[in-house]
C-alpha cells in the first residue's frame, strides 16, 4: 500500500512540473499562439504578450490584461519593471527582480515592440492590443 501512494505521489508530481515550467521557454518571436499557456497577469480591456530575455538568456513569457494607456504604465503597476525617470522618460533598470544598469556593470534592458527595437520608451509606448513588448538584456 505504502508503494502504491509513493507511485501515486510520484506521478502527480511528473505531471506537474512540466506544466508549472510552461512559459519559462518561449520562441525568440512569440505571438498569441505561442503563448496560449502563459501565465495571465492583470486585469482589464487591452491585453498583450509580455517577454523578458534574462542575461542568462532564459525567457519567460506573460499575457497583460489592462486598462492602462501605455506598456510602461501596464509593466509597473504589475511589479514586472522599475526604474527611475530621466531626461527621455522611465529608464528601466529592473525588470522580474534581474537589475542591469549601464553605468555599473555595461549591461542594459532593451525595449522591443513586435521583435523590433523600440522608437520609444516603454512609458510612451501606448498599448496595441495582442502586440508582443519585450525587454532583452543587452
Amino acid at each position: 500500500m505504502k508503494n502504491m501512494k509513493k507511485l501515486s505521489l510520484i506521478l502527480i508530481i511528473l505531471t506537474i512540473i512540466p506544466l508549472l515550467f510552461a512559459c519559462a521557454k518561449t520562441p525568440a518571436n512569440p505571438t498569441s499562439a505561442d503563448t496560449a499557456d502563459c501565465t495571465s497577469v492583470g486585469q482589464g480591456e487591452k491585453t498583450f504578450v509580455f517577454t523578458c530575455v534574462k542575461p542568462d538568456g532564459s525567457e519567460t513569457s506573460f499575457r497583460v490584461s489592462t486598462d492602462a494607456v501605455t506598456v510602461g504604465e501596464a509593466l509597473v503597476s504589475l511589479g514586472i519593471i522599475s526604474g527611475e525617470e530621466g531626461p527621455y522618460g522611465l529608464y528601466v533598470k529592473t525588470v522580474r527582480g534581474v537589475t542591469l544598469d549601464y553605468d555599473t556593470d555595461g549591461k542594459y534592458w532593451a525595449f522591443y515592440v513586435d521583435s523590433s527595437y523600440a522608437s520609444k520608451g516603454v512609458d510612451q509606448t501606448e498599448i496595441t492590443d495582442g502586440a508582443v513588448y519585450s525587454f532583452k538584456a543587452e
